[in-house]
């Protein structure tokens, strides 16, 4: 018993060792005795490379899907009324043909469902929204790409920093066991590491949630967005025929 709590109080005062280390280098940072990618640098190489480069790939690999997605969804944004009002004026000019003429010439998810409505015109209202319904289907898939990768990235990177945690926990009972000693100098290193790979887990999962959050409310601005125009396009259709 006495030598579990002998333990607990190693590993305790570790934890604070490992704490004052990393505000006695931030003090450094701010002397300009060091500098951030310095401390950086060291603080991943004391952690380990196995695990360390591991995190490391989940946040590059993160941050490129994310954003890709954040061009491919500004690219995706469309004024929606703008488009409508084009529309409306290219049906009473033109017709069908030149509406569908309009959605050809502007990019992005809206015009391409407006697009896939105005093909069915003249099979019915029905028909449209039904067409619409679908390909706004296909149209959410596309914005959604790759977002399940963003979202397994998150779940991964903690994961792999507890798990490196779990693996200096026992090198560290592997010292003591070696040296049948519980002093904090042969225990220090397997927590240190310990501390730095679940450290650098959380970061690497919380910048990529951040991108990820503002990616989920990107899609579903556009597909709101979608959702609207779709219902006005149907509305302008059925004018349209009601003026024939």
């Amino acid at each position: 018993m006495k030598k579990v709590l002998s333990l607990a109080a190693v590993y305790g005062l570790s934890l604070i060792s490992g704490v004052s280390a990393f505000a006695q280098d931030a003090a450094e940072v701010d002397a300009g005795n060091s500098t951030f990618h310095q401390i950086l640098k060291e603080k991943f190489i004391e952690g380990g490379p196995e695990f360390m480069a591991v995190v490391l790939i989940c946040l590059i690999l993160g941050l490129a899907i994310s954003i890709e997605r954040i061009i491919y969804l500004n690219a995706a944004t469309t004024n929606t009324k703008k488009l409508l009002t084009s529309i409306e004026e290219a049906l009473s000019s033109g017709g069908v043909e030149a509406a569908k003429e309009v959605c050809r010439n502007t990019s992005g998810p809206v015009a391409s469902i407006f697009y896939q409505g105005l093909e069915r015109a003249d099979e019915g209202i029905d028909m449209v929204e039904k067409s619409v319904i679908a390909y706004g289907g296909v149209q959410m898939g596309l914005l959604e790409k790759g977002l399940s990768w963003v979202s397994l990235f998150i779940a991964l990177a903690p994961m792999l920093g507890f798990m490196g945690t779990v693996i200096g926990m026992i090198d560290a009972f592997d010292a003591i066991e070696a040296q049948n000693n519980i002093s904090p100098a042969i225990v220090a290193g397997g927590i240190k590491v310990a501390l730095l790979t679940t450290v650098f887990g959380l970061i690497v999962a919380i910048i990529l949630q951040i991108f990820y959050n503002y990616i989920q409310s990107k899609v579903e601005s556009i597909v709101n967005s979608m959702e609207d125009a779709s219902i006005s396009l149907i509305d302008v259709l059925y004018r349209h025929h009601l003026s024939k």
